[in-house]
């Protein structure tokens, strides 16, 4: 009965302790997530290369090695946003994140119209607005409504091979975030 009665101590002791260590350490890795990275790198209504390591230029996030990445942080508090891209790659997908982190929405070149990057995200107010008198610029884009006041979103566009990264180097600086006017 003795040896139960230590083993549960050591137990409940081993558990409090791991239990305090990460409640202590929540606050140094809660500012360690993809909108601190990408807002600690550059201006809002830009992309930013999204790269696997920390060279000068990039914003270090993971990310699966076949592909190449950039993301672009914006406030849609005034205005939509409105994201474009020209090119062909083999595949590109783009997903749309809150502040959070937490993905609103997530399209690829199979869904979107025509196979081209072109979406607007706009807060529900906005959506009724858009709705009720499209802009020409947002004639033929993809209209994603965001309970949100900020969000990123990042693009990610697949490299089969070496041959391709010039096209998906051009695609991606082609990327576009921008209000829409």
């Amino acid at each position: 009965m003795g040896k139960l009665f230590r083993a549960l101590l050591f137990g409940l002791i081993g558990a409090g302790i791991v239990h305090i260590a990460v409640v202590l350490l929540v606050p140094f890795y809660s500012d360690r997530n993809a909108w601190s990275r990408i807002s600690a790198y550059g201006d809002d209504w830009q992309f930013h290369s999204v790269t696997r390591d920390r060279a000068p230029g990039t914003v270090p996030l993971a990310f699966d090695p076949l592909f190449q990445a950039a993301a672009c942080r914006f406030d849609i508090e005034d205005l939509p946003a409105h994201i474009t891209g020209i090119g062909t790659t083999p595949y590109w997908s783009i997903s749309v994140y809150n502040r959070q982190g937490e993905n609103i929405y997530s399209i690829n070149d199979r869904t979107a119209i025509a196979d081209q990057l072109d979406l607007v995200i706009a807060t529900p107010l906005q959506m009724i607005e858009l709705n009720k008198t499209k802009p020409a610029a947002a004639e033929n884009s993809v209209l994603i409504e965001a309970d949100m006041d900020e969000g990123f979103v990042v693009i990610r566009s697949f490299v089969p091979d070496e041959s391709w990264k010039e096209q998906i180097d051009s695609f991606l600086k082609s990327a576009s975030c921008t209000p829409l006017l």
